[in-house]
């Protein structure tokens, strides 16, 4: 069973990678909207440091999702996900494996990356740490919230911009406590760890939900 679950994640890693889909695509987005937004809120460094934070998480949210509607398509298309459903490993594993090597692709890159593109919004080092923190426990979140829409949307064509409707609603409160955990820990009164706590709560409950919600979408609608 280990075995067949590292060679479905180094598949997907490989696929996105060659794809080009994966990292490569969304680090350029998240590029793109954080040298965009200064030009149009103007170069003063106050502003720009007091909203970076927000800025990159709703930067890093978009990047997330884009390509999320394919994480199934593509099996869909050919055929490897029928040979998966009907594996001996149980689906909600399987899922859990995509998402992990999805984020791992996309997400993480934003992570390492997010240091780098803060320092473009003025915001100091401990600002950056608790940006880079903050995106590295509320990212996984995203995906596995984004595999739901993905699940749902399996059979759709060009499904990205409805899946973007029916899931960014539920990744508010990710968003919410992503940007208040950047900005407690870098506050003037000292680090404050309690949305640090909710923030990885919402993230334990996002993999798991996400999982099991996404796997009995894929068995509904392939059934």
């Amino acid at each position: 069973m280990r075995s067949a679950l590292a060679a479905l994640f180094v598949r997907e890693v490989k696929i996105a990678g060659r794809i080009g889909g994966g990292a490569t695509v969304g680090l350029v987005f998240f590029l793109i909207l954080v040298t965009i937004v200064p030009f149009g809120i103007g170069p003063e460094r106050q502003l720009l440091a007091r909203i970076g934070p927000s800025i990159l998480w709703i930067a890093a949210l978009l990047a997330t999702l884009l390509g999320l509607d394919r994480l199934f398509q593509a099996d869909d298309e050919d055929g490897s996900l029928d040979l998966l459903m009907t594996s001996e490993v149980p689906l909600e594993i399987l899922v859990a494996v995509k998402c992990c090597a999805h984020w791992i692709m996309t997400g993480l890159p934003l992570v390492l990356a997010s240091p780098f593109f803060g320092a473009l919004l003025a915001i100091e080092p401990p600002g950056l740490a608790g940006v880079g923190l903050s995106l590295l426990i509320g990212t996984p979140a995203l995906t596995f919230l984004g595999a739901i829409g993905a699940a749902l949307l399996v059979s759709l064509r060009r499904g990205g911009l409805l899946m973007a409707v029916l899931i960014l609603p539920f990744t508010i409160p990710v968003l919410i406590f992503g940007v208040a955990t950047a900005s407690d820990l870098s506050g003037p009164e000292g680090p404050g760890f309690q949305p640090l706590m909710v923030l990885a709560a919402l993230t334990l409950i996002a993999a798991v939900t996400g999982t099991f919600a996404a796997a009995a979408a894929l068995r509904v609608l392939l059934r």
